[in-house]
């Protein structure tokens, strides 16, 4: 455990003192004034959609927020491709491009990024305390966007076709695949909803489940086995992705789980529709979550904390867009200002 004057010396060094001032901050009152000082008012884990507005609204609040990006700066936008359902957008934009044009907007206005993923947290009566990589920081107000990240295969050039032809989002996507085959991969409600939706654009979607009869619940089920656009593939599994020379999805290798038969799909998108995860491992146990690990929301933006809000795909299991993630990022924003305007802060 460190002393008062250990810390109060390590305080000064950073800020570029004397000893003889760390001396006089062994007091606990002035040790806690410069805590005080020090402590952030706002720091925002993750710089998704999400993220990235509240931290424009937070720094245009001037609360000079810290950004934590965590391991997928940009969230998944990052690898999207064409973005067409974005307000303010007539021609669609690149989804790397939005999360730039966002973060440089947010930096204008002040906020502050690290590339650190937040490990742990706790929650003080007065202040929330999380460690980011192997550093512990100090905030009066915290928002949690940290997202879902979405399940994948784990197939060989996975990553490097996402967004060439492989996708977790048909609602972001599928009016890129207009008059050609795909498939989607599951057999949950999830799944189903895709393959349902993609029947607006694709000339075949191939439903491709493990088992031998869908996950989902029977209303949605019903709708998948009576459309005549959406052929079910039972019992098979996609054991290889196939590109073409310029390395956009051209077909899937399939494998029948009981006769071992394999054979070549061809199909110009894959969507995996296998789940969600949320990115919520350093909250876990201590905010309030759903039996998939969700966080629980109450009144649009807070947790059960006080100071500790909440935005993004790290709560939300229903909807998953850019503008949701985008809203409830501007509320939680606004609900951390009020938060610490009653504080004095």
């Amino acid at each position: 455990m460190l002393s008062i004057f250990a810390v109060a010396a390590a305080l000064c060094r950073r800020a570029g003192k004397r000893l003889d001032t760390a001396r006089r901050l062994q007091h606990p009152q002035e040790l806690r004034r410069v805590l005080d000082l020090l402590m952030e008012k706002v720091i925002i884990v993750g710089s998704g959609c999400a993220g990235l507005t509240a931290a424009i609204y937070a720094a245009r609040a001037n609360l000079s927020p810290l950004v934590l990006e965590g391991r997928q700066p940009g969230g998944q936008l990052s690898t999207t491709t064409m973005v067409e359902n974005f307000p303010g957008f007539p021609e669609g934009i690149d989804g790397p491009q939005l999360i730039i044009n966002m973060h440089e907007q947010a930096e204008k206005f002040g906020a502050r990024f690290a590339y650190s993923e937040v490990t742990d947290f706790e929650a003080q009566p007065d202040h929330i305390r999380i460690k980011a990589d192997d550093e512990w920081l100090e905030t009066r107000a915290l928002i949690v966007a940290s997202g879902a990240s979405a399940r994948w295969l784990g197939l060989e050039n996975e990553e490097k076709l996402v967004g060439h032809g492989l996708t977790s989002c048909a609602t972001c996507d599928g009016a890129f695949y207009r008059n050609v085959p795909v498939c989607v991969i599951g057999g949950g409600d999830s799944a189903a909803e895709e393959a349902l939706f993609l029947t607006r654009f694709a000339s075949k979607v191939y439903l491709i489940h493990r088992r031998d009869a869908l996950r989902a619940s029977k209303i949605m089920a019903d709708r998948v086995l009576a459309c005549e656009q959406i052929e079910p593939i039972w019992n098979t599994v996609v054991t290889r992705y196939v590109p073409d020379e310029k390395g956009e999805m051209s077909a899937v290798l399939l494998r029948n789980v009981q006769t071992h038969e394999e054979r070549e799909l061809p199909v110009a998108c894959v969507f995996v529709a296998i789940g969600h995860d949320p990115n919520t491992k350093a909250f876990q146990g201590k905010l309030e979550t759903d039996p998939d690990g969700y966080l629980l929301v109450r009144h649009l933006a807070e947790s059960k904390h006080p100071g500790v809000f909440i935005a993004g795909d790290v709560a939300d299991r229903v909807y998953k867009q850019a503008i949701t993630a985008a809203g409830s990022g501007c509320a939680a924003a606004m609900e951390a200002e009020k938060y610490l305007g009653a504080l004095g802060k």
